[in-house]
C-alpha cells in the first residue's frame, strides 16, 4: 500500500481539501486498494475539528467526499508511515524537516513542486486569505501531478 500524507498549518483548510481531492483522483483511477491517503497539520490548534466551512463549501460544491475528517497533528512516526509526505507551504516543509531530525527526509516534499513550469511554489492559506478558490485549483493541479509521479514511480 502506498500511503501519501498532506500537511498544512492546522490541518482544516489545505490539507484536508488536498486529502479529499487526492483521494477523489485515486477512486476515479481505480487504485483506492493501492493508494491511502490522509491529512494533518504541524500545529495543534484545531485537533478533533471538521474541515473549514470555506473547505467544506468548495468541496461539497465539487462533489467530493469528505466524510469522518478531523484534524490531527503530525507525528514523528508519520515520517516512517507514509511514503509521500506533501507540505503545502516552505514553513510547513520546515517543520517537517525538523520533526524528521536526521532520518532520510527524501519523503518531504510541497505539493507544488510536482507542478512544473508554475511560478507559485507554496500554497497559500485560506484561513488568512480567504481564497479557497484559487487554493482549489492549485490542490487540483498538484493532486493530478502527484498522481501521475505515483504511478510512473510505482508502475501503477
Amino acid at each position: 500500500m502506498i500511503r501519501v500524507l498532506f500537511v498544512c498549518l492546522g490541518n482544516i483548510c489545505r490539507s484536508p481539501m488536498a486529502e479529499a481531492v487526492f483521494r477523489d483522483k485515486v477512486a476515479h483511477a481505480g487504485l483506492s486498494d493501492m493508494i491511502s491517503v490522509d491529512s494533518a497539520g504541524t500545529g495543534d490548534w484545531h485537533i478533533g475539528e471538521p474541515p473549514h466551512e470555506g473547505t467544506a463549501d468548495l468541496l461539497n460544491k465539487k462533489n467530493i467526499r469528505m466524510d469522518g475528517m478531523q484534524a490531527r497533528q503530525v507525528k514523528k512516526s508519520d515520517l516512517e508511515e507514509f511514503q509521500y509526505i506533501v507540505a503545502m507551504d516552505a514553513g510547513n516543509l520546515g517543520e517537517l524537516h525538523k520533526l524528521a531530525g536526521l532520518t532520510n527526509t527524501s519523503s518531504i516534499s510541497r505539493l507544488m513542486d510536482y507542478v512544473e513550469d508554475f511560478e507559485i511554489e507554496d500554497v497559500p492559506d485560506p484561513y488568512f486569505t480567504g481564497n479557497f478558490d484559487e487554493v482549489y485549483e492549485m490542490v487540483e493541479k498538484g493532486c493530478d501531478q502527484l498522481l501521475q509521479h505515483i504511478r510512473e514511480e510505482s508502475g501503477l
